[in-house]
């Protein structure tokens, strides 16, 4: 009897711990479901993230621009090079004989084109001489008319005077057709502007660009990366030497599902974070644009869903995210590295595509355009040195 009323008191016990337990169960249940739920509806739904999602940036080819044999290399995988610098050079020699035969060339036309200015003042004295002839042997003819009548001069003297007017007549149509021909060479033209000059400076100007392009430029700022080239290497133009990457110009390519793009809109605030540094750096961002097609779109050979063994699959569109520039100055990023991605879609102000049209280039270079001034500058040298300091220079 002692044995069944001790097992009868311990039954409520074990049952009202267990009641206990599940309510406790219960409660913590129902109490995560509503935290969920407020996180769902103030922050959740406001959310879209994705871990698909790659540093992208700008991979400048370094290619040469004339062909030569390279002579030295002055820049190494992962150096540091400024906009201008020397990368790579070649053999100057050819270019210096080309640049050195220009040079003479157009020397030499501007002193024949200067005489034929002199052909042309001397053809309108030697014109004017001619007209002088006429005149005087018209004259002559006139007043030999008359004396013939008289019978003061004779026949023959009149048909010599005759011819002396003709061949006066004769040598000035030759004289002007002459000086026609010649004037049509420099009409309405200085020495600088004449066409025979402009074709010598034009070849001069590309004698002096291939001797510059010997040394290959970096037109960037950057990293090297990808060096090939090695030395003695006779190189064509457009063979990729080496890359330059900017890293500071870098951005991420994020790559969501297209049921995640209802609400992205661009100029949306981005929480970033790299596989590199881990949770605790934190990346501010925001969305630049969306794609304009997905992945499988743009591919090689994209996907031939007309068949009759066709199974739906969720398309990524990638969607490119800008990176706040002070923040990757001080944590560099490389491309190719993992990022995880969380937008905030609160902000709807935005649009889906961009509504305006680009005002001026995205990426720009000047390290070339010296060049071209350095070139004039030698074509108004040549051309000053062979001037005779008269009024047609």
């Amino acid at each position: 009897m002692t044995t069944d009323a001790t097992t009868a008191s311990h039954a409520p016990a074990k049952n009202s711990k267990r009641r206990r337990a599940l309510v406790i169960l219960g409660t913590v249940v129902v109490l995560a479901g509503v935290a969920w739920l407020i996180h769902y509806l103030t922050v959740g739904r406001w959310r879209e993230d994705t871990d698909d999602a790659y540093v992208q940036g700008n991979v400048v080819s370094i290619t040469p621009q004339t062909q030569g044999t390279v002579v030295s290399i002055t820049a190494e995988d992962g150096m540091r090079v400024e906009a201008g610098q020397v990368l790579v050079q070649l053999d100057p020699t050819d270019a210096q004989v080309a640049y050195e035969q220009a040079v003479a060339n157009l020397a030499s036309t501007v002193r024949q084109v200067r005489g034929l200015y002199s052909t042309v003042n001397a053809g309108e004295a030697e014109l004017r001489a001619r007209q002088v002839a006429i005149t005087r042997a018209r004259a002559d003819v006139a007043r030999r008319v008359g004396l013939a009548a008289s019978g003061a001069v004779s026949g023959e003297e009149l048909a010599h005077a005759r011819d002396e007017l003709a061949a006066a007549e004769a040598a000035l149509t030759t004289s002007q057709g002459t000086l026609s021909r010649n004037r049509a060479l420099v009409d309405a033209t200085s020495v600088r502007d004449q066409p025979q000059v402009q074709a010598a400076a034009s070849q001069l100007r590309s004698a002096y660009l291939a001797m510059q392009r010997v040394a290959i430029l970096a037109p960037v700022a950057g990293y090297i990366a990808k060096r090939s080239v090695q030395l003695g290497q006779r190189v064509q133009p457009g063979l990729p030497l080496m890359s330059v990457i900017p890293l500071e110009q870098v951005w991420v390519e994020a790559n969501f599902k297209e049921t995640q793009l209802a609400k992205m809109r661009i100029g949306q605030r981005v929480e970033l974070h790299s596989d590199l540094y881990g949770d605790d750096i934190r990346f501010d961002g925001r969305v630049a644009s969306l794609g304009l097609g997905t992945g499988s779109a743009f591919s090689l050979l994209p996907a031939q869903n007309a068949s009759g063994n066709w199974i739906k699959i969720v398309q990524r569109v990638p969607v490119r995210i800008e990176i706040d520039r002070a923040q990757v100055a001080k944590y560099p990023l490389r491309l190719g590295l993992s990022m995880s991605v969380d937008v905030d879609i609160h902000d709807q102000r935005g649009a889906v595509l961009a509504t305006t049209a680009a005002r001026k280039p995205a990426l720009t270079t000047d390290v070339y355009t010296q060049q071209i001034h350095d070139a004039q500058e030698r074509i108004d040298r040549v051309i000053r040195e062979n001037l005779s300091g008269g009024r047609h220079g």
